[in-house]
C-alpha cells in the first residue's frame, strides 16, 4: 500500500503529483562549469520514471567557490541555455525541477579558482586543510548578492524553484555552526547572529525568483563534530526560516561533507532511515512541507515514513541512481521490479570522490542517459556461461532487446563471487546485485539452466549465434604460500573448506571489503585476527567507498589488529600453525611471527579454459568480467550489458 507516497503536495506555488524527491547530489557532469546534455537527459530519466520534484545539483554563487573541477558555475549568465535544456527535458514529463544554490565556503580549495577560500572564520577544514579568508560586511554583502544573481539565472533558465544548501558543505552552515564560526561581530556569537546571514540571502533570492516559484532551504540536523550544530539548532533555525514568510518547505541532512561524509551517504552498514530523526524534529517544529532523507531504498520505506509522520516528502536518491523508473515502477504496483541500490556507494560517491562522472554499480546507463543505444542488428540464440553478476547482465541485456537467451550456470543457485561477499558482517545488502539481475532475466524470458555446466562441446553442440562467457575467477594463492593446509584464500573461508581458528593473520593484498569481511567474520567466530598489509592504511579503498569509518568502529569492538607498511616473504609450515615472514618496509627490519592460520585477500586468476577450448568456434565468443580479467562487479555489470547491446 502506499496511500501517502502518491499523494500530491503542494509546495509554495508549486505541486508536486506525489511526494518522492529526487534530491540534490553531485554528478560530475558539468564541462567548463557549464550544465551538459548529460545533465538533462540524466534528470529527464528520473522524471519519466515517475518521480514527483527534481532538484539539481549544486549551482555556485560565486567565483571564490570552486570546491572541484566539474561544479556548474550558476554565476555566469552563459549557464543559462544550459539550464533551459534541463528544465525543458524534464517538464516535457510533467515534473517540476529545481535548482540547488550554494557557496561551500571554507569546504574547498584555491586549486580551481585561485582565489582564497571564503568562509565566516579562518577555521581550516580538515579534509582540504587550507586556512579560509574570513569575509568582512562587504564580501558577506556580496555573498548574498550571488545568491540573488544565480536565482535570477535559474528563473530565466525556467526553474520551478530554487533550494538553497546550507548543510552539508556550505559557507550558510559555516556561519549556523559553532564549530567554525568564531566571529564576535553582528554575525557571530547568538545563533540569531549566525543565522543572519541565511535570513538575508532567503531574502535577496526571493526577490529575484518572485512569488510564482518555490522557495526551500536544506538544514543540517547534526553535524556530527565537536561543538558543530545539534538537533535543536537546527530546530530553531528551521523555525526562524519559516517566520521569513518567504519560504515553502524545508529540506533535511546530517553530517558535514568532508568531516563525516560517511553518515551523509551512508553505506550499507548504516540502517535504513537513519536520519529521519531529524525531519521529525522540525516538522514538529513547522508547518512549511520538510523532506525526510537517510538511506531509503525501497517504497515501503518511504511510505512507512510518511505514514509514521517523519516527513511530508521523502528524498529518495540512490534509489533513483540504480532505478530511474523506481517511483513509476512502485506507483504500478510492481515495486518488486524496481533495482534496489545496494548503498554500496562504489560508483556513485566512490566516482565523485576519484573525479569521475556519477554512476552506478547496478545500473550501467546511469550517466550514459544522452547516449542512445543502438537497434539490435538482428534477433539472435545467445548462449550465457556463468550466472554472476557478468553473465546476468548479459542475459538480461540481451532478452531484453529482443534476444533469445539461455543462461549455464554450474552450481545450483545464480550469484557466484557476489553470494559469498554477501554472506559476511555488514554485506548482506551486497546480494541484491544478483537477486535484481536475476528477477530481470526471469521478467525478460531468459532460459535459466542451474546446476548445468556448459562444456565446450555442449556449446558447439547447441549451435548458438554467439556465447558469452562470464565463467569468473578461482583464488591464485601468492608466491610465498608454497603448498600449506593452514595458509589458505577469503574464499575457502566463505566456502567452508577452511575453518580457521586460534591466532589469524589476514594478508591483504587488494584494500577492499574482503580483508574487512573475513577479519569481521572470523573475529565473530572467535578468533583473534589481525589485517597486515603493504599499504599505509588497512583496507584503504573503504575510505572511497565511505566504508572505513564504520568498519574501524566495529573492529575495534572486536579486537580486530591493523598492521601496515609491511610485506610477507614467506611462510612456512610449523606443528598447529604457520611461522611468517614479514618485512617492514619502512625500517628495513625483518621479523617472523607464529600464527595458527593465515587468510590471504589477493589477486585471482581467470577461469579461461572454456575460452581456449573454444577457440576456432563457428560462432563468435565473448568475455565478461573476471573471466577475462579479475576485477569488481562493476567491470563485469558493464562489460555484460556492453556486449549485449553490440550483438
Amino acid at each position: 500500500m502506499t496511500r501517502y507516497l502518491f499523494s500530491p503536495l503542494r509546495i509554495g506555488p508549486v505541486t508536486a503529483r506525489n511526494r518522492i524527491v529526487f534530491s540534490a547530489h553531485l554528478t560530475n557532469y558539468a564541462r567548463d562549469g557549464h550544465p551538459t546534455e548529460q545533465h538533462a537527459a540524466y534528470y529527464a530519466a528520473r522524471a519519466a520514471g515517475g518521480a514527483g520534484l527534481v532538484i539539481t545539483e549544486e549551482h555556485s554563487t560565486h567565483p571564490t567557490d570552486w570546491p572541484y573541477e566539474k561544479l556548474i558555475h550558476g554565476f555566469h549568465p552563459s549557464a543559462v541555455d544550459g539550464y533551459r535544456r534541463i528544465t525543458e527535458a524534464v517538464h516535457a514529463h510533467g515534473v517540476p525541477i529545481f535548482a540547488q544554490l550554494n557557496h561551500n565556503g571554507g569546504q574547498a580549495s584555491s586549486m580551481y579558482s585561485r582565489l582564497p577560500v571564503w568562509a565566516p572564520s579562518p577555521v581550516p577544514d580538515p579534509m582540504f586543510r587550507e586556512v579560509p579568508k574570513a569575509i568582512d560586511a562587504r564580501e558577506i554583502a556580496e555573498v548574498v548578492a550571488g545568491y540573488g544573481t544565480v536565482a535570477g539565472h535559474c528563473a530565466e533558465g525556467g526553474f520551478d524553484g530554487v533550494e538553497l544548501q546550507c548543510s552539508h558543505s556550505s559557507i550558510v552552515r559555516g556561519f549556523l555552526s559553532p564549530a567554525t564560526n568564531l566571529r564576535t561581530d553582528d554575525y557571530g556569537g547568538s545563533l540569531r547572529n549566525r543565522a543572519r546571514v541565511l535570513l538575508e540571502i532567503i531574502a535577496a533570492v526571493r526577490a529575484a525568483i518572485g512569488p510564482d516559484r518555490a522557495l526551500g532551504v536544506r538544514i543540517c540536523g547534526d553535524e556530527l563534530i565537536e561543538g558543530g550544530t545539534t538537533i535543536d539548532e537546527a530546530v530553531e533555525v528551521a523555525r526562524m526560516v519559516e517566520a521569513t514568510g518567504e519560504v515553502d518547505y524545508i529540506n533535511t541532512s546530517i553530517g558535514v561533507a568532508t568531516s563525516t561524509l560517511y553518515m551523509i551517504e551512508a553505506s550499507m552498514a548504516i540502517p535504513p532511515g537513519y536520519a529521519l530523526f531529524i525531519s521529525n524534529a522540525i516538522r514538529r517544529a513547522v508547518d512549511l512541507p520538510v523532506v525526510g532523507v537517510g538511506r531509503i531504498k525501497d517504497p515501503l520505506q518511504a511510505e512507512r515514513a510518511l505514514e509514521e509522520g517523519h516527513c511530508d516528502l521523502v528524498g529518495v536518491v540512490r534509489g533513483q541512481i540504480a532505478d530511474a523508473d523506481f517511483a513509476a515502477k512502485a506507483r504500478s504496483g510492481h515495486g518488486t521490479d524496481i533495482r534496489t541500490c545496494l548503498s554500496c556507494n562504489q560508483e556513485c560517491v566512490g566516482r565523485m570522490g576519484l573525479n569521475r562522472w556519477l554512476g552506478c554499480i547496478e545500473n550501467p546507463r546511469t550517466g550514459k542517459e544522452s547516449v542512445p543505444l543502438p537497434a539490435p542488428k538482428s534477433r539472435k540464440r545467445v548462449l550465457v556461461v556463468g550466472g554472476g553478476p557478468g553473465g546476468l547482465q548479459a542475459a538480461a541485456t540481451a532478452a531484453e532487446r529482443g534476444h533469445h537467451v539461455t543462461l549455464f550456470e554450474r552450481e545450483a543457485g545464480t550469484g557466484g563471487q557476489v553470494a559469498q561477499a554477501a554472506s559476511v558482517p555488514s554485506r548482506a545488502e551486497f546480494l541484491d546485485v544478483v537477486r535484481n539481475l536475476r528477477a530481470e532475466c526471469e521478467r525478460y524470458g531468459v532460459d535459466l539452466k542451474t546446476g548445468t555446466e556448459a562444456t565446450a562441446r555442449l556449446l558447439r553442440e547447441e549451435r548458438p549465434d554467439v556465447v558469452v562467457l562470464a565463467t569468473g575467477a578461482r583464488p591464485q594463492p601468492p608466491w610465498w604460500a608454497g603448498e600449506q593446509e593452514r595458509v589458505v584464500d577469503v574464499r575457502d573461508v566463505l566456502a567452508g573448506r577452511a575453518a580457521p581458528g586460534g591466532r589469524v593473520l589476514v594478508a591483504d593484498e587488494l584494500g577492499f571489503h574482503q580483508a574487512s569481511s573475513i577479519a569481521e567474520l572470523l573475529a565473530d567466530r572467535g578468533c583473534a585476527v589481525e589485517i597486515s598489509t603493504p599499504g599505509m592504511v588497512v583496507c584503504q579503498d573503504l575510505g572511497v567507498t565511505l566504508d572505513m569509518e564504520t568498519f574501524n568502529i566495529r573492529a575495534h569492538a572486536k579486537g580486530v589488529g591493523q598492521r601496515t607498511d609491511e610485506v610477507i616473504m614467506g611462510a612456512s609450515p610449523v606443528e598447529d600453525g604457520v611461522s611468517v615472514q614479514i618485512l617492514k618496509h619502512t625500517t628495513g627490519e625483518s621479523s617472523e611471527e607464529r600464527f595458527d592460520w593465515v587468510v590471504c585477500s589477493v589477486h585471482q586468476g581467470p577461469v579461461e579454459e572454456l575460452w581456449h577450448e573454444l577457440a576456432g568456434a563457428p560462432f563468435p565468443v565473448h568475455r565478461v568480467g573476471d573471466c577475462l580479467t579479475p576485477r569488481r562487479a562493476h567491470a563485469a555489470v558493464v562489460e555484460g550489458h556492453r556486449v549485449a547491446v553490440e550483438l
